[in-house]
C-alpha cells in the first residue's frame, strides 16, 4: 500500500475514533490561578514538580495532527512557571513522542511513570494508548488526556478531558458498552429546525461503525436519515453531493478524514447544495479552515464544530484571553490547544490542593476522584468523575458550538453554559 493511502487510512480511522468518543460549576479560578497561593516547606522549595506529557506527533496521521493538546498544556506551564509555579515550585515537563504505535507508547510510559518518576502524565493525545494499564496499576493521575481509544472510559486513574461515569476497573464503559448522548442532534434540531441529516462514510469498519452510532443517535432524534457510504481508495463525492441536494439535506455528518471533507465540500459546492450545516468534529476546529477548504466557499462559510469546551476565539471571556495571550507566538490555533491548556490547568488546581507543596500521586489522584465538577476557570462544561454501577439512561448535557465565517473565523453560537439538554444516553461498542 503507497505511503500516501497508510496516512489517509490511520487518518480516517483517528477521525472516527475522535468522532466517537469526545462528545460526552466547578471552580472559577482569577489570573491569581498563575500565582504562588502558599510557600512550600524548604526542603520542597526548589525541588521541580515533574509532569509527562505523552503525543503522538510522529504518528502516521502526520506532523501536526495531535500536538495541540501538548502545545497548549506546555504553555500554560510556561507561564505558571513566569508567575512562580505552585507553591514557589517549578513545573518540569517531560515529553516523548510515542510514534502513534502501541510499542512507542508502551516506552514513554516506562521511560516517564517508570524511570523519570513523574507525578502526573497531563494532555496525553496518543493514537494508541497501549500503556494505559501500565499507567493505571502504577497509580499515576493522567489529567485531561483526549480520549482518542477507550483506556479514559477502562482504566482508574485515568481522567479524560471531557469525564467519566464508568466504573473504570479495567472493563470498558458498562460491559465492555459505552454511552454517547444526542445533545448535538437536539441541538440543531431545536435551535435551527433541521428535520433531515445526512451521514456519510466510507466502506471500511471504523468509519462505517461510527456512521452506525450517528445514524442511531438522529433517529432517536426524530431525523428522516440520509445515508451515503462511498469507496475508500476512490470515493464519488460528486455523486454524493447530487444525492444530497435531490433528497433535501439540512444537516451533513460525517465519518471521513479531513482530506476527504474537503473533497465532499468541493463537490457540494459544485453541485449547488444549500445546508444548514456541515458539521465537524473538535478535532477539525482550527484556524486552518480557510486553507483546508479554499476551493468551497460556500460549504466553508457552513461549517460548524461542537465540543465540551469554549469557542477558543471567544476573547470576550477572560480564560480564553489568557489562553490566547500565552500562546500568540503560535502559527495556527485550534480547540485542542485550549483543551490541553484546560488540562495543565486542571493538573495545577489538584496540585495546589496538596498540602505544604508536597504534590504526590496520591494527593493529585485524591483531588480528581471528589466527585465534584470542574470548569478550567470556564473552559470546560462542568466535568466530572463518578463510578456508576449501570450507566444512566438520560443525562443533562451542555454543548458549546461555532460556525466558521470567513473574515471572522470561528464564531461562538449561543452560550455553552446555557445551551443545555436532557437526553437519552444510547449505547455503543467502542
Amino acid at each position: 500500500m503507497p505511503r500516501s493511502r497508510r496516512s489517509r487510512a490511520a487518518e480516517a480511522v483517528a477521525a472516527v475514533l475522535l468522532l466517537a468518543l469526545g462528545t460526552a460549576c466547578g471552580s472559577r479560578l482569577p489570573k491569581s490561578d498563575f500565582e504562588d497561593r502558599g510557600a512550600s516547606s524548604p526542603s520542597r522549595a526548589a525541588e521541580p514538580i515533574r509532569v509527562g506529557i505523552i503525543t503522538s506527533a510522529t504518528s502516521p496521521v502526520g506532523g501536526s495532527a495531535f500536538t495541540g493538546p501538548r502545545d497548549g498544556a506546555e504553555a500554560y506551564f510556561d507561564r505558571l512557571n513566569a508567575r512562580g509555579g505552585v507553591a514557589g515550585r517549578p513545573v518540569e515537563v517531560r515529553l516523548c513522542d510515542d510514534g502513534g504505535s502501541g510499542v512507542g507508547n508502551n516506552t514513554c510510559v516506562h521511560r516517564l511513570v517508570e524511570e523519570d518518576e513523574v507525578v502526573a502524565l497531563v494532555a496525553t493525545t496518543a493514537l494508541d494508548y497501549a500503556g494505559a494499564s501500565r499507567v493505571a496499576r502504577a497509580g499515576v493521575p493522567d489529567i485531561g488526556g483526549q480520549p482518542i481509544g477507550a483506556a479514559y472510559d477502562t482504566w482508574p486513574h485515568l481522567y479524560g478531558i471531557y469525564g467519566s461515569l464508568a466504573p473504570r476497573e479495567g472493563t470498558t464503559g458498562w460491559d465492555g458498552r459505552q454511552y454517547g448522548g444526542t445533545e448535538v442532534y437536539r441541538y440543531f434540531k431545536r435551535e435551527h429546525g433541521a428535520r433531515t441529516a445526512a451521514v456519510v462514510s466510507y466502506n471500511q469498519a471504523a468509519s462505517a461503525a461510527y456512521a452506525s452510532l450517528v445514524e442511531q443517535g438522529l433517529k432517536a432524534e426524530g431525523y428522516k436519515v440520509i445515508t451515503e457510504q462511498v469507496d475508500f481508495a476512490l470515493p464519488n463525492f460528486r455523486a454524493v453531493a447530487a444525492d444530497l441536494k435531490d433528497q433535501g439535506a439540512d444537516l451533513v455528518f460525517d465519518a471521513i478524514d479531513t482530506h476527504g471533507n474537503a473533497r465532499l465540500c468541493e463537490a457540494m459546492d459544485d453541485a449547488g447544495v444549500e445546508v444548514t450545516a456541515k458539521v465537524t468534529n473538535v478535532q477539525n476546529w482550527t484556524s486552518t479552515v480557510a486553507e483546508d477548504y479554499r476551493d468551497a466557499p460556500r460549504c466553508r462559510n457552513a461549517l460548524w464544530a461542537t465540543a465540551s469546551s469554549r469557542n477558543h476565539e471567544d476573547t470576550d471571556h477572560e480564560a480564553v484571553r489568557e489562553f490566547r495571550d500565552a500562546t500568540k507566538g503560535l502559527k495556527t490555533h485550534s480547540q485542542w490547544q485550549l483543551e490541553g491548556w484546560a488540562a495543565a490547568m486542571w493538573f495545577t488546581d489538584a496540585a495546589r490542593s496538596c498540602p505544604e507543596g508536597d504534590v504526590t500521586r496520591a494527593c493529585v489522584d485524591a483531588f480528581m476522584n471528589r466527585g465534584e465538577d470542574y470548569t478550567a476557570d470556564g473552559l470546560l462544561v462542568p466535568v466530572r468523575f463518578e463510578r456508576l454501577a449501570q450507566p444512566p439512561a438520560t443525562r443533562h448535557s451542555c454543548l458549546s458550538a461555532a460556525r466558521w465565517e470567513d473574515g471572522r473565523g470561528w464564531v461562538s453560537q449561543g452560550d455553552m453554559d446555557t445551551t443545555c439538554f436532557d437526553v437519552p444516553q444510547l449505547p455503543y461498542q467502542p
